[in-house]
């Protein structure tokens, strides 16, 4: 008996034979591999450098590690007697990661590094599947090397969350605008609503460019457009509603005081401190306007010695790139893809830069990290769409233009830091206005390989100043509240950041994790913590919060991160105190990274109440009275 062998399958002429298909597909994701690969090093190389970061939030972390009720809510101390300033969602990534690993600096901070790598992937999704595979490659690429963003995704404070679940809900209107789809704008939707339990009323700055890009391009009737907007709304409404509604339902003695409130309520933080009142300086909470951290309100805000190094190296480019898209794409169907991406991120950078520009509130300049997604994709997708037609006059003539406000804004960006590496400023310059020239006026006569370098070279000149920066600022250890990317700028402010305490100690956080609180001081607290819900009291959470890291115990924060919330009554205190549930009280102040405006209202009752009543010793240099020894 004789067994018929199978012919052997040979691949046509032409066709690539399974070994060389699975070889193209890898090379295929090669350079996204890449892409991802320099985001994870510039997030994640030495990132515990930045120790503690902001300590107001990684005292929050670490008390969310310690009580589940502490993670709900996002309290400052695990005995819960106040929340931080803001919902909890950006606190839940890095306390899980601090449950798991142990707490740390490193897994402190893990969440957010990698929340900045997926944001880069995401943007490149997001990109890809309308455009070409270099338009969504320089996106990502402008993204990654943005100097704010790889300072927040390095840092501790809400921010990077926010810009991931931003990218995320433009991932979906982008998929819901393909085919009408419903449930992923519903996604969006939901995109938006946790980004309010994140950092609130800023999630929402998205939501007009979101709307009207879908509500114009849509591939649907006006009526089920219309409906899937408020669908989406709804969607929204539930993914940021819920943990509203459980603040507001659960009773004030059986949660913490809602910090950054005037009356404990969840809705006067929403509207006031971190809603209305950062537009228009009137929010509760005290503090200085947006003045004392970013300048004056204005149209040049975006551009000034404070903000402009963090953010505005390709924003001329990103404004050049959305005119002249709009202008040709102004008769195409309302369908047009293209015209939907430039609604889509244009109103997204529009709405965002003027909030930014001419709110009078508390504004800091790493807010702009909101900013980076839409300026990425503008400048670094529209030069490479230009790019793929320069052919065109008109095309190359837009890219030359753009090519010359990367070189000179850069120039001048740099120029405010003259002793930083002076030779970088005259390089972005040269390259870039060389490079526009020859693009502009000789691109029909160059060889392939001469336009290959001519593309380099704009390239280099391009990212070359957001490079530096951004270099500066991973290399540097960032603390503190008010972190900033880049050297200082001549009538400005960069490479600093206020600490969160110093008190019996150097100020600002030791890198590796280390408080800034004194051994003399933290040992005092740790060793008399036995048996109280509370070691210590003090007046604000920047004398509690690294009290809290030195020590690993609960630190009541009378007046909240401004030092002026009510978040006890003087009675109330005094009980406490009377039961034995706290045993110290740690004077001194405030320390570097609250509002210096003083004590006032009850954390001044409060103070001098104990100053009165107990007696005082010194540890470390800081005044502390022990609240079980009356004077």
């Amino acid at each position: 008996m004789t067994t018929t062998q199978p012919e052997a399958v040979w691949p046509a002429r032409g066709e690539a034979t399974p070994r060389e298909a699975v070889w193209q597909r890898v090379r295929g994701r090669l350079p996204l591999a890449g892409l991802l690969g320099l985001a994870a090093v510039l997030y994640l190389w030495g990132l515990s450098r930045n120790g503690y970061g902001n300590e107001f939030y990684s005292a929050a972390v670490q008390a969310g590690t310690k009580s589940w009720k502490a993670f709900l809510f996002g309290s400052l101390d695990a005995s819960n007697s106040i929340t931080v300033d803001k919902p909890p969602a950006s606190l839940w990534p890095m306390e899980l990661s601090a449950r798991l690993f142990g707490f740390s600096s490193f897994s402190l901070l893990l969440p957010q590094a990698l929340e900045g790598v997926a944001a880069v992937w995401l943007l490149h999704a997001t990109v890809r599947r309308w455009f070409s595979q270099p338009v969504a490659l320089l996106s990502g690429l402008v993204l990654a090397l943005t100097p704010v963003a790889a300072l927040m995704f390095r840092f501790d404070n809400p921010d990077a969350l926010l810009v991931l679940l931003m990218v995320l809900g433009a991932y979906g209107v982008t998929r819901a605008l393909e085919r009408g789809s419903t449930w992923w704008l519903a996604l969006a939707g939901a995109s938006v609503g946790l980004g309010f339990l994140t950092k609130m009323m800023q999630a929402f700055l998205v939501l007009p460019a979101f709307a009207l890009a879908y509500l114009l391009g849509a591939p649907t009737p006006v009526r089920r457009r219309l409906v899937q907007v408020l669908a989406a709304g709804a969607s929204m409404v539930v993914a940021g509603g819920w943990w509203v509604a459980v603040v507001e339902l659960v009773p004030a003695a059986d949660r913490p005081y809602v910090g950054g409130s005037t009356g404990n309520s969840i809705l006067d933080l929403i509207w006031g401190y971190n809603g209305l009142g950062r537009l228009d300086g009137g929010g509760t909470g005290g503090g200085p306007g947006g003045g004392g951290f970013s300048g004056s309100p204005g149209f040049l805000r975006l551009f000034n010695p404070i903000m402009g190094g963090q953010i505005s190296w390709l924003l001329p480019a990103a404004l050049i790139a959305l005119a002249a898209g709009l202008v040709w794409t102004l008769r195409r169907p309302r369908t047009d893809r293209t015209r939907a991406a430039l609604v889509l991120w244009g109103g997204w950078l529009l709405v965002t830069a003027a909030v930014y520009s001419f709110m009078s509130g508390i504004i800091h300049p790493y807010y702009t990290n909101t900013l980076a997604p839409a300026i990425a994709v503008l400048a670094g997708g529209g030069a490479a769409v230009l790019w793929d037609r320069r052919r065109n006059v008109a095309a190359r003539g837009v890219l030359g233009a753009m090519l010359v406000a990367t070189s000179l804004w850069p120039y001048t960006l740099l120029d405010r830091s003259p002793g930083w590496h002076p030779w970088l400023r005259y390089a972005v310059l040269a390259g870039g206005l060389t490079t526009a020239l020859v693009l502009t006026f000789a691109a029909a006569r160059l060889t392939r390989v001469a336009l290959v370098s001519v593309a380099a070279a704009g390239l280099l000149a391009s990212v070359g100043g957001p490079l530096g920066y951004t270099l500066s600022a991973v290399a540097r250890a960032q603390t503190g509240s008010t972190p900033s990317a880049g050297p200082t700028a001549a009538n400005g402010r960069g490479g600093f950041g206020f600490a969160g305490g110093g008190f019996g100690a150097p100020t600002g956080p030791r890198p590796g994790g280390g408080s800034s609180v004194g051994t003399a001081l933290a040992a005092l607290v740790k060793s008399g913590a036995a048996g109280y819900t509370w070691a210590a009291a003090t007046d604000s959470s920047m004398v509690a919060a690294p009290l809290e890291l030195a020590t690993g115990k609960a630190v009541m924060a009378i007046g909240g991160f401004t030092g002026s919330d009510r978040s006890i009554t003087l009675a109330r205190f005094e009980q406490l105190v009377a039961e034995g549930k706290i045993h110290y009280y740690v004077g001194g102040g405030f320390g570097g990274g609250g509002f210096r405006g003083g004590r006032g209202g009850v954390s001044s009752e409060i103070a001098s109440w104990v100053a009165s009543h107990f007696t005082s010793i010194t540890a470390g240099g800081t005044t502390v009275y022990d609240l079980t020894q009356k004077a």
